[in-house]
């Protein structure tokens, strides 16, 4: 089966869930090919139209997928193959996006959200849908155990080492949350917070093996990737009750949901620094079918359906 992959690229990348999504499915016998959207805006969007259909011209995929809602609303605008469009959240975060998106869910054969929230918030809601997460590799998401990795990363003994889940500045994943909680703490000068900001995907999962929390005190989120990351590498885990992230942790021994209360927050991390052991998130995400073969397998009986 052929399938063609639309979406925005940056600097000519695809986000890392969407390269490691399809290549997911040439691994389980697609023949993938590339549509990235350049520009901003929905003029930017509506540009890549004809480029779009020669594309398609040239590839004669059998499917069409598109991420994120407007770049299937791109998609649909031809209607020589049919399209399932993966909605990620950031077609809910603001009115004329989510019209759009509604209008693009319209239009498209299926909807596939990454998680039930995504659907609730949508203005137009698909009737043709599934709600299925994006996965992770687990192979890139390799364990170190925690006494190596904590010295290849010179650790410092007696230190407390808490992994935010994004960088320090974007406002959407809430540091200062994370901040005036690490304050509040009697030991908070032997706490140290680190950011992922500017680290590859090794560097990023070293570190997960490596400190005693993983924290995402979000305010908003899709069905967060990092989060998945961490559960992969048998991170401790404290984040907001935001998403699907409950049920992502599931009730799993050293998961830990926390209100959006600094207080709340400082607590559960140092719960998650008592229990001391390393968790059995990687064995849930197996449970939840959410490794990246086994969403690629669900996405390959979809395309079939809509064909």
């Amino acid at each position: 089966m052929k399938v063609l992959i639309v979406a925005h690229t940056k600097d000519g990348k695809f986000s890392p869930f969407v390269q490691e999504q399809a290549l997911a499915l040439s691994e389980v016998g697609c023949s993938v090919g590339y549509f990235g959207i350049e520009g901003h805006s929905v003029m930017g969007y509506l540009k890549n139209l004809s480029s779009l259909k020669r594309k398609i011209s040239d590839f004669k995929p059998d499917i069409v997928h598109a991420h994120y809602g407007l770049s299937g609303l791109l998609a649909t605008m031809q209607r020589k193959v049919p399209v399932v469009v993966t909605f990620h959240n950031g077609e809910t975060l603001r009115w004329w996006v989510n019209y759009l998106s509604s209008l693009c869910a319209f239009r498209s054969k299926y909807v596939i959200y990454v998680a039930e929230h995504i659907r609730q918030l949508s203005y137009y809601k698909a009737r043709k849908y599934s709600i299925i997460p994006c996965g992770v590799d687990l192979e890139d998401c390799s364990i170190t155990d925690f006494e190596s990795a904590r010295k290849l990363l010179n650790f410092e003994d007696g230190k407390k080492y808490v992994l935010f889940g994004g960088a320090f500045d974007n406002l959407r994943k809430n540091y200062p949350l994370l901040r005036e909680a690490v304050e509040l703490m009697d030991d908070r000068d032997c706490v140290v917070c680190l950011e992922m900001k500017g680290l590859s995907r090794a560097e990023c999962v070293l570190r997960m093996c490596a400190c005693d929390v993983f924290a995402l005190p979000s305010k908003s989120e899709g069905s967060p990737q990092a989060l998945k990351e961490a559960m992969a590498c048998n991170c401790p885990i404290v984040a907001t009750d935001i998403a699907d992230i409950r049920h992502l942790l599931g009730d799993m021994d050293g998961h830990f949901i926390c209100n959006f209360d600094p207080k709340d927050l400082a607590e559960k991390i140092k719960a998650a620094f008592d229990f001391g052991d390393r968790t059995a998130g990687r064995e849930r995400l197996v449970d939840l079918g959410l490794t990246n073969d086994a969403v690629a397998r669900k996405l390959l009986d979809i395309y079939k359906m809509v064909i």
